[in-house]
């Protein structure tokens, strides 16, 4: 199978650099004029999947928003990415998982193994119970051919305390753990799979982005950041940045052709401000 990163690459030259997220908040499904229950949920994703699928780099549904649903939910959500893939984009689980050994075995199973019905082209996990935690995860992606997206700055200030604490070796935690991926992508062409997940709100990160793997920006948007504001957080790392928009697109439904035009305008906003190789 072609990897993850290779894959990603076509799509963010060919469609642009852009990942959107399907967040059905209840305030968003309410905007729609929806019921937050499983009638306005599937609603909302399809409306979500048809309009955006077969245009932008990658989807990103954040799986908390259908669990909360229960196995209706998660019912929801495995169809929502079976369309989405097949409609051609890349999808992106939001689960932000973490744990150990056979625990994040199974959860590298729910979402990296492809007889799984929730398996997608990446996830994102959490590797502050150490980063050899995700091996699991890490050997499950390369041999399936998907991605792996790790926590490495979040936008959140909370996220401070922890990730720009020093290692035991002196590095910033978050920059020990950026090294791990590095290292993961060494000698990829044109990129690694191993991806980070680095705030676009951060200003100057202060830290080498350099891992030869994707990183994605959440922030743009309602969080406050702009495209322009790319170039400034993410520096010669910048080419490789996957913005990711949720609300800034989604504030645009259900009329599809609206939420088709606010992703392109995102997209073109983000080629303008990335310089191109």
């Amino acid at each position: 199978m072609i990897p993850f990163g290779t894959r990603l690459r076509e799509a963010m030259d060919t469609r642009g650099p852009l990942c959107v997220g399907i967040d059905p908040h209840a305030s968003l499904l309410a905007d729609w004029g929806l019921n937050d229950d499983i009638a306005g949920l599937e609603r909302f994703t399809r409306i979500t999947v048809e309009a955006l699928a077969d245009r932008v780099a990658m989807l990103k549904p954040q799986s908390a928003f259908f669990e909360r649903f229960g196995s209706r939910g998660v019912a929801v959500l495995e169809k929502a990415v079976e369309e989405a893939r097949a409609a051609g984009t890349l999808v992106l689980m939001d689960a932000k998982r973490g744990d150990i050994g056979s625990t994040m075995a199974a959860y590298a199973a729910t979402y990296l193994d492809p007889a799984s019905p929730l398996f997608s082209d990446a996830v994102t996990v959490s590797p502050y119970l150490g980063f050899g935690s995700l091996r699991p995860a890490l050997d499950l992606a390369a041999k399936s051919g998907s991605g792996v997206f790790v926590l490495a700055l979040t936008s959140n200030p909370e996220g401070a305390e922890v990730q720009r604490s020093t290692a035991a070796d002196g590095r910033p935690l978050a920059q020990l753990m950026l090294d791990h991926m590095a290292a993961e992508n060494a000698d990829a062409s044109p990129m690694g799979s191993v991806g980070a997940v680095v705030g676009a709100t951060l200003g100057d990160a202060g830290v080498n982005l350099d891992i030869n793997g994707p990183l994605l920006a959440p922030g743009i948007g309602a969080q406050g950041a702009t495209p322009a504001d790319l170039p400034g957080v993410f520096g010669s790392a910048v080419r490789n940045v996957v913005p990711s928009v949720s609300r800034g697109v989604l504030r645009h439904g259900p009329d599809v052709s609206a939420l088709r035009e606010a992703a392109a305008r995102y997209a073109d906003e983000v080629r303008a401000a990335i310089p191109q190789a």
